[in-house]
C-alpha cells in the first residue's frame, strides 16, 4: 500500500492486518523524503540505514506477538534541535558543524521506547529563531502547497514533512508559535502542550521559560497519541510538571455538549489580519456551535503588548543560552584568529546567521546595566498581566478560539528585510507561550488555495479540551483530508 498521507491509525491497521510491514512503510517514507529534498527540502539529515534497522526490529516484535504500543513501527521525524545519541544535531546553524550528540532527548527517547521509528532531522530556522524557515544555514524549506511560499517557522521542516505526506507525524518546538504557525501555513495539525508537560531535556535551548516540545500530525487524534507518548514528568528537567498524563482520545466522541468556547474580542479586531482568514475562522465557530458548543465573548486586554513582551524576554534568554557556543568545546571554530578573545568573536560571527546575531545583540542590550529594569523586568511584569488575562477568561469558558496566523503562507523574501513585520506573524500565538498554556492549530479552510489555521487554546494542563474540540471539528469537516496536489 502507498503510505503517503496515511494517518497513524491507517498505518497501524495496515500493519495489524499484514498488508504492510514496518520495513516497507519506513522505506517508503525515506524514498519520499529523498525524492522531495530538491523541491521541499524538509530534512537536514536522514538516518536511512538506522531507521531500516529499527524497522526490522519492529517487524520482529510484531511477528513474536509482543504487546505493542500504539506508535510501534510508526515513522516520525524530529526537529533538528532535539538530540539523538550518535546522530548530528545542527539547529540549522554552522556553529554546530561536526557535533554528534552523546545522549538522547527525553521526548525522542520516549518515542524510541514506544517503538516509533525516527527517520531523520527536519529543517528549521537557525536555533528556532524565525517564522518562515528562511533562516537556515542549509537553505529554506518550501511549502508543499506552493513552492514559492514559506512553510512558516521555526518548525517549518516538520510541518512540511507531514504536509507533503512524507511522515504521518513529527516533533517540533514552540517558543512563540513555532509549531502552530507552520501547522497553519501547511494545513496540518500542530500542538504546543502546557509548558512543563513535555520534558525539555535534550532540546537545545532558545528561550528556556518559553520553549516547549510538541507534535505535528494530520489529525487531532494522531497528534494526541504522539503527545501522550512524549508527555510526563522527567526528573532531569527542573521545569517538568509531575502531573499524570491523560488518555486524551478517551474524550473524543464527536459532540461538544457542555463545552463553552471563548471568542477573544482583541484577536478578531487586530490590525493587519486578512478578512478572508477571519471569515474561515468564524465559519468554523459556527460548526462548533452545531456540534453543541456554547460560545461567549471574552476579553484579553493586554494582547497588544504580547509581541513586544515576548521578543524582549525571548531575546534576553537567547543571548544567555547561546553564550555556550564559543568554539572551545564543540562545533565550529574560526581558523583565522589570534588569541582567545578574537577566536570567540570570529567563531560567533562566522557561525551564527544574521537573525541569530540580531537577537543576541537585542537580548544582551535589554539585560545590560541601566536597561534591565526598563526592559526585561518590565516585560516580566507585563507577562504576568497577560497570564492573568487568560485566567480571567477561563473563568467563563473551557477553551478559546482564535485565528492561528493573521494571514496564509507568505512568499519567500516578503518579510526578511523587515524583521518587525516578520515578528508580527506571531501575534496570535506568542501569548500562549507567555502564559504557558496549551494550544493547537487545525486547518479550517483555504484562501487563494492556501490553508487557513484555527487555534484552540486551553487551560494549563488541559490539552484534552482543545484536542477534543479539534477532533469534533475534523469529524464534521474534511479540511484535514485535503493535501497539496489533491483534487477537490
Amino acid at each position: 500500500m502507498s503510505t503517503a498521507f496515511a494517518t497513524i491509525d491507517e498505518l497501524r491497521t495496515a500493519l495489524d492486518s499484514g498488508k504492510s510491514s514496518v520495513v516497507e512503510i519506513v522505506t517508503d517514507c525515506i524514498e519520499r523524503a529523498e525524492a522531495s529534498q530538491d523541491s521541499i527540502h524538509a530534512f537536514i539529515g536522514l538516518r536511512a540505514a538506522g531507521a531500516i534497522d529499527d524497522a526490522k526490529r519492529a517487524d520482529a516484535r510484531r511477528a513474536s506477538g509482543e504487546v505493542l504500543s500504539p506508535l510501534d513501527g510508526i515513522p516520525v521525524a524530529i526537529k533538528d534541535n532535539m538530540v539523538q545519541a550518535g546522530e548530528p544535531t545542527t539547529c540549522a546553524s554552522r556553529i554546530l558543524e561536526g557535533f554528534v550528540s552523546p545522549y538522547t532527548a527525553t521526548a525522542v527517547e520516549r518515542l524510541e521506547r514506544a517503538g516509533a521509528i525516527i527517520i531523520g532531522r527536519t529543517n528549521m530556522d537557525e536555533f528556532a529563531m524565525g517564522s518562515s524557515t528562511e533562516h537556515s544555514h542549509f537553505g529554506p524549506t518550501r511549502n508543499p502547497w506552493d513552492l514559492t511560499r514559506t512553510p512558516g517557522g521555526s518548525s517549518g521542516g516538520s510541518a512540511a514533512a507531514v504536509a507533503a505526506g512524507i511522515v504521518p507525524a513529527a516533533l517540533g518546538s514552540d517558543t512563540g508559535g513555532s509549531i502552530r504557525q507552520p501547522a497553519a501555513f501547511c494545513g496540518v495539525v500542530g500542538m504546543k502542550p502546557t509548558y512543563g508537560r513535555v520534558s525539555r531535556w535534550g532540546l537545545v535551548a532558545f528561550a528556556s521559560s518559553l520553549d516547549q516540545i510538541g507534535a505535528f500530525a494530520r489529525t487531532a487524534r494522531d497528534c494526541a497519541e504522539v503527545i501522550e507518548v512524549i508527555a510526563g514528568h522527567d526528573h532531569r528537567d527542573s521545569t517538568s510538571i509531575p502531573a499524570p498524563v491523560p488518555h486524551y482520545a478517551e474524550s473524543f466522541h464527536g459532540d461538544l455538549n457542555g463545552v463553552t468556547l471563548g471568542i477573544p474580542t482583541e484577536y478578531f479586531e487586530a490590525e493587519g489580519v486578512d478578512s478572508d482568514v477571519l471569515e474561515s475562522v468564524r465559519a468554523a465557530i459556527g460548526q462548533f456551535e452545531k456540534a453543541g458548543a456554547k460560545t461567549v465573548e471574552v476579553s484579553l486586554p493586554h494582547t497588544r503588548y504580547a509581541i513586544a513582551t515576548y521578543y524582549l524576554i525571548a531575546n534576553a534568554e537567547a543571548s544567555s543560552n547561546l553564550a555556550r557556543f564559543d568554539g572551545v568545546r564543540y562545533g565550529h571554530r574560526s581558523r583565522d584568529a589570534n588569541g582567545l578573545t578574537q577566536m570567540y568573536r570570529k567563531t560567533r560571527s562566522e557561525g551564527f546567521g544574521t537573525e541569530v546575531q540580531r537577537r543576541i545583540v537585542l537580548g544582551t542590550y535589554v539585560l545590560s546595566a541601566g536597561y534591565y529594569d526598563a526592559y526585561y523586568r518590565k516585560a516580566q511584569q507585563v507577562r504576568t498581566l497577560v497570564r492573568s488575562d487568560f485566567e480571567r477568561a477561563f473563568e467563563t469558558c473551557d477553551a478559546l478560539v482564535t485565528p492561528t496566523s493573521p494571514e496564509v503562507a507568505f512568499a519567500f523574501g516578503d518579510k526578511t528585510d523587515d524583521p518587525l513585520t516578520m515578528y508580527l506573524s506571531d501575534i496570535y500565538t506568542a501569548s500562549a507561550n507567555l502564559a504557558g498554556i496549551p494550544g493547537v492549530s487545525i486547518p479550517c479552510g483555504r484562501v487563494g488555495g492556501l490553508p487557513v489555521g484555527l487555534q484552540l487554546l486551553g487551560k494549563p494542563l488541559d490539552e484534552t479540551t482543545p484536542l477534543r474540540v479539534a477532533d469534533a471539528y475534523q469529524r464534521a469537516t474534511d479540511h484535514h483530508l485535503h493535501h497539496a496536489g489533491s483534487s477537490e
